[in-house]
């Protein structure tokens, strides 16, 4: 069971809802409204999470998803975590359960999640 969880140990988890994440027109087979759904639900009370209309850049990369670390996870060095292709339920649960464990700097990401990552855009607009 993870330790308790306070506003000042949450991890913000970003998703973007501009140019081609999110959109039908470009993944019509994703519920893109029931991946916000789960993650909203499954991190209730652990994280912040927010989807954002403006495009956050690799659009090659869509579905994008950017997890923050808490205080206490940059604090033991932890860095945002950019994750693009996140496309179905399993990558969703993926995530949650990770920023449950506490996210970057704290908890070690899922191998699911593993081959997700990619470097930070240098044009970042988190």
């Amino acid at each position: 069971m993870p330790p308790a969880v306070t506003q000042r140990t949450r991890c913000r988890v970003t998703v973007c809802r501009g140019c081609c994440c999110g959109t039908a027109r470009k993944h019509p087979d994703t519920d893109h409204d029931a991946q916000l759904d789960a993650l909203r639900a499954g991190l209730a009370g652990v994280a912040v999470v927010r989807a954002v209309p403006d495009c956050l850049g690799p659009c090659e990369r869509s579905n994008v998803v950017v997890v923050g670390p808490s205080p206490a996870g940059r604090a033991a060095g932890g860095r945002p975590a950019w994750l693009g292709g996140v496309l179905d339920e399993g990558t969703v649960a993926a995530i949650a359960d990770w920023v449950a464990l506490g996210g970057p700097g704290v908890a070690e990401p899922p191998r699911a999640l593993r081959d997700l990552r990619f470097p930070t855009p240098a044009t970042a607009t988190t």
